[in-house]
């Protein structure tokens, strides 16, 4: 059973187990020694307890006699592009995503730029704890062009130019912040990034994929056609359309589905979600012909799903975005293209090409909790059964712990009546969790 690993690496408070510097060098060290290529790719967002990480996992790979090629900071897709491009063995990201500037945390890509199914991270924990000898022979290296490499390469899936399409980008003060205005700029847009200062300590701070209060307000000061809200590590993307609205993963993959369907590349006729897509999503997909499948909470299962079935489009609600003719993992910034493909393509505003989903109300309440108890084991479990005997049919409960911090989420999806329920189980959840 692992014990360091959640559904997106090892996440946690930057210096507290497990997110420590020892075990970002031991985690070096085993990807080191696991990896057929001894050759180890690591990227970093802008995070102040950032460098220390990299410097661990520097430590841990040099011990292992591997080669560690330093990237600086960029987002988590270009590390995974780059791991591929280098020919590396494989890649190390050190970013938290989504989570505030305190927390950081470890993601690992393999040599064909996947991230790592379960029982391969299982694995590398357990080398993690075994005697590490030092090997000889290891060494460091600056990738000076990485940049570079990933603008051309995301402007390379933009077959066209962007004249007339003016786009305020909120970089979140992360990663995104050292590529974005050269990729949309190159392309011929008229782009205004927003929240770009890399300080460190503000990454994802009240802006981003989480927060879009202020992209809405440049979106419509600025009377532009789109809003892209990327998180700290751009992996991930929002939207906001030229009207205000916002617009998460469930519309973005259903417009570009849509697109993809239209030009022949979405294989199989299928996209894949997950369990957290709104039921109106299924709808709007059906209407267009097109197939869903689902799977549990979690990008990596999403892109597990695509692997095995040969699918071309998958994602979350949340903004995990794969485009598999591109990439092979979630990149905010390549889903951002592809949107404004689509808005091209059909020669309509971003507002009428996502008037296609009807959603359900939706409600999700997060509960932090001390620790992750068997929910089916609480008492509270009866409340949650009756609720959704009653929504049969017209609606749907998910209670779920997430995969990389100590909160319970609860969703509620239904016609009518979604928050007050929602409000029921978080209460009575509560009295036992928190």
């Amino acid at each position: 059973m692992r014990k360091l690993f959640g559904t997106d690496g090892i996440r946690g408070r930057a210096y507290e187990y497990p997110l420590t510097e020892d075990i970002a060098e031991k985690l070096g060290y085993a990807v080191a020694i696991f990896s057929e290529k001894p050759k180890i790719v690591i990227g970093r967002d802008t995070r102040v307890s950032g460098k220390d990480f990299e410097t661990a996992v520097v430590k841990g790979v040099s011990k292992a006699g591997g080669e560690a090629i330093l990237l600086g900071i960029l987002p988590t897709p270009a590390v995974a592009f780059l791991t591929r491009k280098l020919n590396a063995g494989a890649g190390i990201m050190i970013s938290a995503s989504h989570n505030p500037a305190q927390d950081n945390g470890l993601k690992i890509f393999s040599s064909k730029g996947f991230k790592l199914e379960d029982e391969i991270e299982e694995e590398i924990e357990i080398l993690m704890f075994k005697e590490q000898k030092e090997i000889p022979n290891g060494k460091i290296t600056m990738q000076t062009n990485a940049k570079k490499q990933y603008i051309e390469f995301a402007k390379s899936s933009f077959n066209s130019t962007m004249e007339e399409i003016k786009i305020v980008v909120d970089c979140a003060n992360g990663a995104a912040c050292t590529v974005v205005k050269d990729i949309f700029s190159d392309l011929k847009a008229e782009v205004i990034a927003i929240n770009t200062e890399k300080k460190g300590n503000n990454i994802n701070c009240n802006c981003g994929a989480l927060h879009t209060a202020s992209l809405r307000e440049a979106v419509i000061k600025e009377k532009a056609d789109i809003g892209i809200a990327l998180d700290g590590d751009a992996d991930r993307i929002i939207v906001i359309d030229e009207k205000g609205r916002e617009l998460d993963g469930d519309y973005l993959l259903y417009i570009c589905a849509k697109l993809m369907k239209y030009k022949g590349r979405l294989k199989n006729n299928t996209v894949v979600s997950t369990v957290m897509s709104n039921a109106g999503f299924d709808e709007a997909m059906k209407k267009e012909g097109i197939i869903v499948k689902s799977t549990k909470v979690g990008d990596k299962y999403v892109i597990e799903e695509m692997k095995k079935n040969n699918y071309s489009l998958g994602g979350e609600q949340s903004g995990h975005i794969i485009i598999a003719d591109y990439s092979t993992t979630g990149d905010g910034i390549l889903c951002g293209l592809e949107i404004i493909k689509a808005m091209k393509e059909y020669n309509k505003p971003l507002s009428e090409l996502a008037d296609g989903i009807q959603k359900y109300p939706q409600v999700l309440i997060n509960l932090p909790v001390k620790e992750k108890k068997d929910v089916k084991q609480l008492k509270s479990y009866s409340l949650i059964q009756k609720i959704e005997k009653h929504l049969k049919g017209n609606g749907r409960v998910l209670v779920r712990y997430s995969g990389t911090e100590l909160l319970l989420r609860v969703m509620v999806e239904a016609k009518e009546n979604a928050d007050s329920y929602a409000k029921q189980i978080a209460e009575e959840l509560k009295k036992e969790l928190c």
